[in-house]
């Protein structure tokens, strides 16, 4: 078997089974690692931060103050 054919094999077959596995522990360790929570809330939160008084609006650069 020539080296082009038998790597070819191995991609087609273990290195993805490996990739794929990699792939999911990542994504379970991003999302359930300790700590992560509080930092997945807090952004989650940004739109919601001025509810209750909404940010000044700002000037744009023609606008004299007054």
């Amino acid at each position: 078997m020539e080296t082009y054919s038998l790597l070819r094999e191995f991609a087609d077959s273990w290195m993805l089974l490996l990739l794929f596995a990699f792939f999911c522990g990542m994504a379970l360790w991003v999302f359930l690692r300790p700590g992560s929570t509080k930092t997945y809330n807090d952004i989650a939160n940004i739109p919601f931060r001025h509810e209750d008084k909404p940010t000044p609006a700002k000037k744009s650069s023609g606008e004299k103050e007054a």
